[in-house]
């Protein structure tokens, strides 16, 4: 066999310099940000104390393992979020469709309920909630923070729906209607199907900004993970080591959330 047609063995695999430059990079970011952060607490003088923050996760006691006051705080996070991410689809589906009815009054309210939360604060609308609304109607200060979240974020769903709706082939509409299909049966077993396949991805999305807005509810005594946090800083003055761990629970959720709408993209690709 000439020399030349020898199929040599393949060559190891080598991890590509921009690989190597790209982590060098990391690494020297983190270790300045590391210093930084070292050199400023000195010139405070603050004195670090992480063995305190593991009470207030979660510790056994006699009677047995007993969350701590952020865990506690973390489950009513996201027991608000729950409630308002179901209200929030259904509100920004109704107001969806609303939208894209032939009644002027459907639409124009859809339009008012949209242009006045969009362009207000969503503190500004928690606070008017809480405080003038809640104590007219008798709701309390849980179901105010809900309400406030539901509307705020149910807007920017909405328009989630509406694009999902709208993006539906014409065909798909004509050959409905060619079968008789009124409205209603057409929206639920033909549309809707489809366009909340597709809009699942941008849905997540808004669910991560419900988490991370839902932090505001503190601001009205929701004993929520913020709330929490303040109250244990009020306390303790460990306000580096509380803040730094509720942060760091906002990011592992908010980090699980992204992978699951990265996984639902490449589900749902269209």
């Amino acid at each position: 066999m000439p020399i030349d047609q020898i199929v040599k063995p393949p060559s190891p695999s080598r991890i590509p310099a921009s690989v190597l430059i790209d982590t060098a990079k990391y690494i020297a970011v983190m270790a300045a940000v590391a210093i930084l952060l070292s050199i400023g607490t000195q010139r405070l003088g603050y004195n670090w104390q992480w063995y305190r923050i593991p009470q207030y996760l979660g510790q056994f006691t006699d009677e047995g393992f007993r969350w701590g006051l952020l865990m506690q705080g973390l489950g009513v996070t996201f027991q608000i979020t729950s409630i308002s991410l179901l209200l929030m689809l259904m509100i920004g589906l109704g107001t969806a469709l609303m939208r894209m009815t032939n009644s002027w009054a459907a639409r124009g309210v859809a339009r008012c309920y949209m242009e006045i939360i969009r362009n207000t604060p969503l503190l500004i609308q928690i606070f008017f909630i809480y405080f003038v609304l809640a104590p007219i109607l008798g709701v309390s200060g849980f179901w105010s923070a809900i309400i406030a979240l539901s509307l705020f974020e149910g807007a920017y769903a909405s328009e989630i729906f509406r694009a999902g709706i709208t993006s539906i082939n014409k065909g798909q509409w004509e050959a409905a209607k060619s079968l008789g299909m009124s409205s209603a049966p057409m929206y639920r077993h033909i549309i809707l199907p489809q366009a909340i396949r597709r809009v699942l991805p941008p849905l997540t999305s808004q669910a991560v900004s419900l988490i991370k807005d839902s932090a505001l509810v503190s601001t009205v005594a929701i004993l929520d993970l913020t709330q929490q946090g303040r109250m244990i800083d009020a306390e303790t003055f460990l306000t580096f080591e509380i803040w730094f761990t509720v942060a760091a629970i906002y990011l592992v959720i908010t980090l699980i959330l992204s992978g699951i709408v990265r996984i639902l993209e490449q589900r749902f690709s269209i």
